[in-house]
């Protein structure tokens, strides 16, 4: 999730690479994509990650999904990281029965499912919600793998990378901050695919958390922030396909990939 430029050095709401981001040109052109350490490092390992189930026991139960799901995660990206030999820290974590006045010293975000505050590398979780309570399907695993992918680009520099292209190019905020916000919907994918076996789903499930994500699109008449149902299911599908985080390079796709 991504703040208004105000914001945007402090906190994320749900790129990898590193070094100097190449910036998309104006006027609806693509381009190469980014270079960066990541780029061309392969597929995330596999790795066993159970999936805690979330159909009753309330807030307990939350956090004790996400603790799990955070620690898989924390596991899977620094091995990854380390394999290409770069530096990785993994996030503080922060969780809230009810919404704050306040978080990461900014006010608490209306309607946020979950958010990554940057600055204090930490990933911040409601324990309500419909986001999380009660549910069957793989949305919150995807919703905590989104978010914990604003701290993979934090970690790899993409997003003072990304700070600097916003404070530049005003005129294309919009269109940036959906190719940042398609990377992590693609590194959601990354993830989950890096565990998928262990998860215990059927390919009914995956059919169905992609139309979860279709349908968590950008309303056609709303604010255009993190994409259109269908550009986040096909990135999301591209970042499982590849299981490597070189698949998402946001950053050179048509405009018609990131609308």
């Amino acid at each position: 999730m991504r703040i208004p430029l105000r914001r945007v050095a402090t906190c994320a709401l749900a790129l990898v690479t590193t070094g100097a981001l190449a910036v998309p040109p104006a006027h609806g052109q693509a381009q190469e994509g980014p270079p960066g350490r990541l780029h061309g490092t392969g597929a995330l390992r596999a790795a066993s990650c159970p999936e805690p189930r979330l159909i009753s026991g309330g807030i307990p139960r939350s956090k004790e999904y996400l603790t799990a799901i955070v620690r898989c995660m924390d596991t899977g990206w620094s091995a990854h990281f380390r394999g290409a030999g770069l530096r990785y820290r993994a996030p503080k974590v922060l969780y809230f029965e009810q919404p704050q006045d306040e978080v990461c010293g900014l006010p608490w975000p209306g309607g946020a499912a979950a958010f990554y505050c940057t600055r204090r590398a930490t990933l911040v979780f409601p324990l309500e919600g419909p986001w999380i309570e009660g549910r069957t399907d793989l949305y919150p695993l995807k919703i905590a793998a989104h978010e914990y992918g604003h701290h993979v680009q934090q970690q790899a520099g993409i997003r003072s990378a990304y700070e600097r292209l916003v404070r530049a190019r005003r005129g294309d905020q919009a269109e940036l901050g959906r190719r940042y916000e398609l990377q992590a919907d693609c590194l959601a994918g990354v993830f989950t695919a890096s565990v998928w076996r262990s998860l215990g789903r059927s390919p009914a499930d995956w059919t169905a958390l992609v139309e979860a994500v279709r349908a968590s699109g950008d309303e056609p008449e709303g604010r255009r922030s993190h994409g259109k149902g269908a550009s986040r299911a096909y990135w999301l599908g591209r970042g499982y396909a590849a299981v490597s985080p070189s698949a998402c390079d946001t950053w050179s796709a048509p405009p018609s990939r990131v609308s």
